[in-house]
């Protein structure tokens, strides 16, 4: 009987002692933070970029509490976009959003990511839910594919209708930056000026529609990978050349073995830092 009474007062104390943590969040200099800060630095901005990591559960997680934190503060001034939709599925986008059809006719009629149904089905219900708007920012892969092969000139040919998918041409291509790193961290083979321009094109029309449908008051919340996004560089860049002064906070993903602490590599990635243990299970 003690033998009992003692095993009981001990377990939960052993239990305790072999809890893992799976996250923790830092801030731009690498001091742990809380998601407190977070919400709060969000609420504060004009436009929330929350880079994910597109195969990560903890991303996705945090991707829906923080767009449910925010809707609780901002109601009808909130407004959703996402890279995973593109420019030119808007239109099924917002019949769905307004209930004209299922959600299995909706499945059926737009091409989705392959972790669609776990990881960003719940955000696009939530809006429906809560009648958010929810942008399709994203270039048609078809027209960054063309530019992957023969470069911004390819462009040039396309139709006036097509090209309402895209950002107004010539876009302002620096290749510095997140461009140059793309390239330098790839082998020789794939590593060619077309597919930093694709890249590149991807960064200007998401930023284009983000500013497109953005309205003086709300908050702009948007998800992409966190490429996209990191050091305030990509669609951010592009977001700042054309309103200098906008409050925005970005959010970047890291996966690592020790979460204890923020590695100098990763540091400056993002105002946070969420630090995810990479035994962390896949969503695909």
């Amino acid at each position: 009987m003690k033998f009992i009474v003692l095993l009981l007062f001990v377990l939960p104390f052993v239990a305790f002692s072999q809890n893992k943590e799976i996250y923790k969040i830092y801030n731009a200099e690498g001091k742990e933070t809380s998601y407190d800060s977070l919400i709060t630095n969000c609420k504060e901005s004009e436009f929330v970029f929350f880079g994910e990591d597109h195969d990560n559960p903890i991303s996705h997680w945090l991707e829906y509490v923080v767009v449910s934190d925010l809707y609780n503060n901002f109601k009808d001034k909130l407004i959703v976009g996402a890279e995973m939709f593109e420019t030119d599925q808007q239109l099924v986008v917002n019949e769905f959003l307004d209930n004209k059809f299922s959600e299995s006719k909706f499945q059926d009629a737009i091409k989705l990511w392959p972790n669609y149904k776990t990881d960003y089905k719940p955000i696009l219900t939530f809006c429906k839910e809560k009648k958010i708007p929810f942008i399709a920012t994203n270039i048609p892969r078809r027209y960054a594919s063309m530019v992957s092969n023969k470069g911004f000139e390819i462009l040039d040919s396309l139709s006036s209708d097509a090209k309402k998918y895209i950002a107004p041409l010539p876009i302002n291509y620096d290749t510095t930056g997140c461009y140059s790193d793309m390239l330098k961290d790839m082998d020789k083979e794939h590593a060619t000026p077309n597919i930093a321009k694709a890249q590149a094109i991807k960064d200007a029309t998401m930023a284009y529609f983000i500013l497109k449908n953005y309205k003086k008051g709300y908050l702009f919340y948007h998800f992409n990978g966190s490429y996209h996004s990191n050091k305030h560089d990509g669609i951010v860049r592009y977001i700042t050349n054309s309103k200098k002064n906008a409050k925005i906070v970005v959010i970047s993903t890291v996966s690592k073995t020790d979460i204890t602490k923020l590695d100098d590599e990763n540091k400056g990635e993002g105002d946070f830092i969420i630090c995810v243990t990479d035994d962390m299970t896949r969503t695909y």
